[in-house]
């Protein structure tokens, strides 16, 4: 009010911020935090073993490796993460921290692009384009703070849960661990749909594939959707003859029946299959995504938001996928995972990945419940809505 007249905002002074703040609603300190700067960004490496031996088809491993980023700026401190090797960490700390220092918070896109002009002579795909994921998805935590918002909510929320299924099942696993983790996803948790290690010893063991397929289905009985996955372990033709002796187990998904750099051999197995034939985990960058969909290479295609460039990167890799008619898939790192996933209109699930649920559960606080077979994004929260317990993970630690 001016005397008894109301004015308009737009009829105001432009140069009178007392006015322009009291017309529009808008605090000084949200001004503030509109116009805050990345002041610094600290990063710390935890490794953890695991519970017991694990193995893919692949790969064999006992420690899982976490790279915690934390940028300030604004008075806030905003959380992001990756699972990569140590490498990452000197990085960002000697490479990505100049690509945005004073940069405005809120502009993370700008933020992620001066991250990728920076690292031109590195090479995008691998390590880098991790390091790129923790600091962008520490960036949307800290706009999301600044601004007393969740991310989903910055992002705009299009589900309001995310359905996930309950991953791990390693090829490492007697019948009673086996058992004991199916019956944890299907009963204790509910979960509606799981995934199993297949291709064991690189496709050198079918006959305990099918065995533990079958194992498997008998635990979870039939209305639960099982989901396989080979992480690249079987040639061609083998896979075609897997799935066809598998499907009497009604196997919904296959994920990596060949390697995913196979593009024409990952459309083949598609092509002669019932499951759904997918892959993407890999994906490093948005160009690979639009190679393996223009391949006509997958039915469903997996997004791994602490390796494809962050929260940025996997939006748009959701929006190539929508425009062939596409849905995706969040590859593990569920608690990083759930904002971003429920703001894509194609999202079919979200991966709950035994060893990363494992870990965020034990170090952050705020890690959300799958009960039901999904996540639900706390709106309580502002951010990303963790907190890292930090005492809890100082022992995990890499000096």
């Amino acid at each position: 009010m001016l005397g008894d007249v109301a004015l308009h905002p737009l009829l105001l002074p432009y140069d009178n911020s007392m006015f322009r703040l009291a017309a529009s609603g808008t605090s000084r300190s949200t001004v503030s935090g509109l116009e805050a700067t990345i002041d610094d960004v600290t990063v710390v490496t935890y490794t953890f073993p695991t519970d017991q031996p694990e193995a893919d088809g692949t790969l064999a491993w006992s420690a899982t490796t976490m790279i915690v980023v934390e940028v300030i700026g604004g008075g806030q401190t905003g959380l992001g993460y990756t699972y990569a090797a140590p490498a990452c960490q000197p990085l960002i700390e000697q490479v990505l921290l100049d690509a945005i220092r004073d940069r405005p918070v809120l502009d993370v896109s700008g933020a992620w692009e001066a991250m990728v002009r920076a690292i031109r002579n590195l090479g995008r795909p691998g390590l880098v384009s991790c390091a790129i994921s923790a600091v962008d998805t520490a960036l949307w935590d800290l706009k999301g703070k600044l601004l007393d918002a969740p991310v989903c909510r910055l992002l705009g929320v299009v589900h309001e849960a995310v359905p996930v299924y309950g991953s791990g099942g390693f090829t490492t696993y007697d019948d009673a661990t086996a058992r004991a983790q199916l019956e944890q996803w299907v009963h204790a948790w509910q979960l509606p749909r799981v995934k199993i290690k297949i291709g064991e010893s690189w496709g050198g063991n079918v006959t305990r594939d099918l065995a533990r397929i079958g194992f498997a289905r008998d635990v979870i009985g039939s209305a639960v959707d099982l989901f396989v996955d080979a992480n690249g372990g079987y040639t061609r033709k083998q896979a075609v003859r897997v799935a066809q002796a598998m499907a009497e187990h009604d196997v919904a998904w296959f994920e990596e029946p060949v390697s995913s750099d196979d593009l024409t051999g990952l459309k083949e197995v598609r092509d002669q299959v019932r499951p759904d034939v997918t892959a993407g985990e890999y994906g490093f960058d948005l160009v690979y995504f639009a190679r393996m969909i223009a391949a006509h290479a997958v039915d469903c295609l997996q997004v791994d938001v602490t390796r494809c460039g962050g929260i940025t990167e996997w939006v748009r890799a959701a929006a190539v996928a929508a425009a062939a008619g596409l849905q995706v898939s969040g590859h593990c790192a569920p608690n990083l995972h759930a904002h971003v996933a429920a703001s894509v209109p194609n999202l079919r699930h979200l991966e709950y990945f035994h060893d990363h649920v494992r870990i965020e559960n034990l170090i952050f606080d705020g890690a959300l419940d799958p009960t039901g077979g999904a996540l639900r994004p706390d709106r309580t929260r502002p951010g990303l809505g963790l907190e890292l317990k930090r005492a809890d993970a100082e022992r995990y630690r890499v000096q």
